[in-house]
């Protein structure tokens, strides 16, 4: 055997188990070199026979025979991971193995965006939970508003009627030339004194604003408040249209809430809205109709007895104007003229729920010489001019004594073409609408 098989199964040898080994090299008789060596077993206190020492020997092959394979295995898996990351880092296509880890790693971010999915559908389902909770906490407030404020709107209308009383029982009553003049609140009221420059609101979009009406009810019903606001742009020749706002800010931003379709066409820029119903001039007669908002139903209708209609006694800018509509802190009105008057301006007080007239009076104002008329506190004022930019309130009539008087109260047509000057008695304000323009004015009263 040669002495490198020697000294490897020495080693073995003592692998196994043996504590000391003796290795001899010597000339044996002939004089050749041999080499001995010797190994203390660390179990058996003598010698076994050769075949049980060959078998020892098998087995100890066998087992290096194996520890050898697995060692080749590893370094050939080895061998297999450095070629993989040699061919991913020079961009190599991978093989099975590398499809197999791109999987792996392509399941775990599949895995990370499920889990992160999962956790933004738990936080979108606790908004969306926070938003039905906040909905229904504010459906509610506004049920309560509403309930205030429709029970508020009774107390006002019963307030209103408890000072009319009282006011009945202990003013003396003054007369017009046949009736009584008509009761009412005047609380606060007075000669007009003073008109302030024109705040601009909103400015219609289309030519259909170029004339129009703007209103808002000073004695509000429920479902509406005193910021509810109604828009007609009263070009043309079907005018049905009436815009509704539930707030300021949507009639200055131009959103409506609500658009009513009337079931008759109406006519020029004379209509109201007084008590929850809109008050407007048929188109073509001289019929004033009262549609409900809340029900949009038509709840009364009267023929205002010789009124012109239709451009035969107009304000002094057109626009068939011949019955303009009014409301102030007694009530509801209607300014009109006929061929009896001769053109005069006619004034008569009308039931806001029947339409009948209550009340007449009849001035010495040349209707068709002033360009727009309101009523304060039961006094016609007329303005002298649609497009001066330096106009003046020219004339008052006082329903309480039956006379007028001229006046000089200066007023501004900012735009130049205003064709609607309605008085609104809960702000204490002038609405107009002037070429294209909603504007307000603040007004001052004397005293009484």
């Amino acid at each position: 055997m040669p002495a490198v098989q020697l000294l490897l199964l020495a080693c073995l040898l003592g692998g196994v188990g043996a504590r000391t080994a003796q290795f001899q090299k010597a000339n044996d008789r002939s004089g050749r070199c041999q080499y001995t060596f010797s190994v203390a077993s660390p179990s058996e206190s003598s010698c076994p026979e050769q075949g049980q020492a060959m078998l020892a020997i098998q087995e100890l092959q066998r087992d290096s025979s194996e520890q050898r394979a697995t060692l080749e295995s590893t370094k050939a898996r080895l061998s297999s991971l450095e070629a993989l990351l040699h061919r991913l880092t020079s961009g190599q296509p991978a093989g099975p193995l590398e499809t197999h880890q791109g999987l792996q790693r392509e399941l775990e971010a599949l895995r990370r965006e499920r889990e992160q999915l999962e956790t933004q559908t738990q936080e979108l389902e606790s908004a969306y939970s926070n938003l039905v909770r906040d909905k229904s906490a504010l459906e509610e407030e506004k049920r309560r508003l509403q309930a205030e404020n429709e029970d508020l709107a009774r107390r006002l209308e019963s307030s209103s009627q408890e000072v009319a009383s009282l006011r009945r029982g202990q003013c003396p009553q003054a007369h017009s030339s046949s009736q009584d003049v008509p009761s009412g609140s005047r609380e606060g009221c007075g000669e007009l004194v003073w008109v302030g420059e024109p705040i601009t609101l909103r400015t219609a979009e289309t030519i259909t604003g170029k004339y129009g009406v703007w209103m808002r009810d000073p004695q509000a019903t429920f479902p509406y408040t005193g910021e509810t606001t109604w828009r007609i742009d009263t070009v043309g020749t079907d005018i049905r249209q009436v815009f509704e706002y539930d707030h300021i800010r949507q009639f200055t931003q131009g959103y409506p809430s609500k658009v009513h379709v009337l079931p008759r066409p109406l006519e020029s820029t004379g209509a109201v809205v007084y008590r929850g119903s809109l008050y407007f001039q048929a188109a073509e007669s001289r019929t004033v109709l009262r549609y409900d908002l809340r029900t949009e139903t038509l709840k009364a209708e009267k023929e205002i007895p010789g009124a012109g209609y239709h451009g035969q006694f107009p304000y002094s800018w057109g626009g068939y104007t011949d019955i303009d509509l009014a409301v102030d802190e007694i009530g509801l009105w209607v300014i009109y003229s006929t061929e009896a008057a001769k053109g005069a301006i006619v004034l008569s007080k009308l039931n806001p729920e029947t339409l009948e007239l209550e009340q007449t009076w009849e001035t010495n104002i040349r209707k068709q010489s002033v360009a727009n008329a309101f009523i304060i506190c039961g006094t016609l004022y007329t303005v002298s001019s649609y497009s001066s930019p330096d106009a003046t309130v020219n004339f008052a009539y006082d329903t309480g004594t039956g006379s007028s008087k001229a006046l000089t109260v200066p007023f501004k047509n900012r735009y130049k073409y205003s064709s609607m000057i309605d008085y609104n008695p809960l702000e204490r304000k002038l609405f107009a609408w002037d070429n294209f323009n909603m504007v307000s004015y603040d007004i001052k009263l004397s005293r009484l």
